[in-house]
């Protein structure tokens, strides 16, 4: 069976834009945000932020792999958007709690992208009910 979204034809989930937005969204909370966070937060905020932002491109690669099975990859898309509300939270979260040790720019561009993240893994969810 072939699968388009958005008239893209989708063979991988690394065709699914969704999936890059995150992957490249949790490289910079990876590498930009969490280490500028006091060593405090590091069994708390840090480590949270670190879960959540790599589990939304895992969720999204493992249930590609169900795609076959509509309830299977759309549980998996679900999962996906609740990690990436939980970031955009933790971010917010670091926002306000540590302005003048992070960048506020970079932080303030992160939960949009994971606002946009959430948005397009709803409409995914969505549309994956006409394959």
């Amino acid at each position: 069976m072939e699968y388009t979204y958005k008239n893209k034809k989708i063979n991988s989930y690394k065709d699914l834009d969704v999936y890059t937005r995150s992957y490249d969204c949790s490289l910079l909370v990876i590498k930009q945000i969490i280490p500028k966070l006091p060593k405090n937060e590091k069994f708390d905020l840090a480590n949270q932020l670190l879960r959540s932002s790599k589990a939304i491109p895992r969720l999204i690669a493992e249930g590609f792999a169900k795609k076959h099975q509509r309830a299977g990859f759309q549980k998996y898309l679900v999962d996906a958007m609740a990690e990436s509300n939980e970031t955009q939270v933790g971010l917010c979260q670091c926002k306000d709690l540590y302005s003048d040790l992070i960048n506020l720019g970079l932080c303030v561009k992160l939960i949009n992208e994971y606002e946009t993240i959430s948005k397009q893994l709803f409409r995914l969810n969505q549309a994956w009910n006409k394959f």
